[in-house]
């Protein structure tokens, strides 16, 4: 065993108890006003220079350290999720209707190791960032910290940033070069007729049929669209339209998500999908109002810190507990803004796998962080920090 490993399991109970106290007390996107305090104070009290309140909620830790001219940044969320936690854990949440069901307690805890070890024990030269980034859950809180000025008051020359998964063994880094996790866009389609009485639809304008066939029509956007070999997902979530079978409504909504992993092929998706919802709108003889959010960018992982992560992985659990080029998800993450501006890499931490409890899926709510990673993790980013800041 690496002896980072073998410092960082010497301390993980203290880090356990705190990932524990975390999950009792999740708190939703921008809100994570316990937490943030709880990181600042810790962060401090080792002697890290801190800014609370960076892009509301975010906290900033920054250790510098001899000569070196070298920036890192290293980053964790904090915000949960509003689902009501079905564990029956004693750490389970205090907070009813809120519980963190996706391990963004355990990325907080594994940073805040790898800082009371770097801090005490650390052999680097240069200036460690650490990132603790709230609203990854859809608030775009990455965004709001680079608005806030976060590289700008805190250069780095890569940033990096671990997430746990279910399904792969515990124990086990998996790592990708390019488009790692999908991007994220969602648009809201009002569909507008003329109302009418059931048995009369010829003096209606009926917006359901129009949606109706546009849900049909958007099944062939993928598969007559889009390169077979790029992924790109289209789905109808939702469709609201009426509350009497013998009323023909006046509007029709869809909710529409969109997911894709290469830039060219995201801007495709949004063009075809608009015109086909405005060409099948007008068929019809309804308007439609497309209302399109953008989300997340294509996460994309930089070759060299990505070729750099994959020795850091190798020389820290050897070659059988590392995968060099995972698949890519079509989840989104919002550290993909981060890329965009710094170049870096986003990697996996194995939560469980088969019928072990670490193997529940996130955003469920029998989702538990597996504590048993927490050294790994910490580990890993105790060790990347002093490979590259040498």
């Amino acid at each position: 065993m690496h002896t980072l490993l073998k410092q960082l399991h010497a301390q993980a109970d203290a880090f356990i108890a705190l990932r524990q106290d975390i999950h009792r007390h999740p708190e939703l996107a921008f809100d994570e006003h316990r937490t943030s305090a709880l990181v600042a104070d810790k962060l401090q009290g080792w002697g890290y220079a801190v800014e609370r309140g960076l892009g509301g909620t975010g906290v900033v830790g920054r250790l510098v350290r001899g000569s070196g001219k070298r920036q890192l940044g290293l980053r964790a969320d904090m915000d949960a999720l509003p689902i009501i936690e079905a564990t029956g854990l004693p750490h389970a949440s205090c907070h009813e209707g809120v519980m963190h069901a996706c391990g963004h307690d355990g990325h907080t805890a594994m940073l805040l190791a790898a800082a009371q070890h770097l801090a005490e024990h650390g052999d680097f030269t240069g200036t460690l960032n650490l990132i603790f980034q709230p609203a990854e859950e859809g608030g775009g809180g990455a965004l709001r910290m680079m608005e806030g000025g976060l590289f700008d008051k805190y250069p780095c020359d890569a940033v990096f940033a671990m997430h746990n998964m279910p399904g792969v063994p515990q124990g086990r880094l998996v790592l990708r070069e390019g488009a790692a996790m999908a991007s994220s866009d969602y648009a809201t389609v009002t569909l507008t007729g003329v109302g009418g009485h059931g048995a009369m639809p010829h003096r209606a304008v009926d917006p359901v049929v129009a949606a109706a066939s546009i849900v049909m029509a958007l099944q062939t956007i993928v598969s007559r669209n889009i390169d077979p070999l790029q992924m790109a997902v289209v789905t109808v979530g939702a469709l609201h339209a009426g509350k009497a079978n013998n009323v023909i409504p006046q509007a029709a909504t869809l909710e529409i998500s969109v997911r894709a992993l290469d830039r060219e092929v995201r801007s495709k998706l949004e063009q075809r999908i608009k015109a086909l919802i405005t060409a099948q709108a007008e068929s019809f003889g309804v308007t439609a109002q497309i209302d399109w959010r953008p989300g997340y960018a294509v996460l994309v992982n930089t070759p060299g810190e990505t070729a750099f992560a994959r020795e850091v992985a190798l020389e820290l659990v050897g070659a059988e507990q590392v995968t060099l080029q995972g698949p890519a998800l079509s989840g989104s993450e919002d550290f993909a803004f981060m890329l965009e501006r710094v170049p870096g890499s986003y990697l996996l931490i194995g939560n469980g796998e088969g019928d072990s409890a670490g193997a529940c899926m996130v955003h469920n709510p029998g989702y538990d962080f597996n504590d048993a990673s927490l050294p790994l993790g910490a580990a890993y980013w105790a060790l990347l920090a002093q490979r590259f800041l040498v």
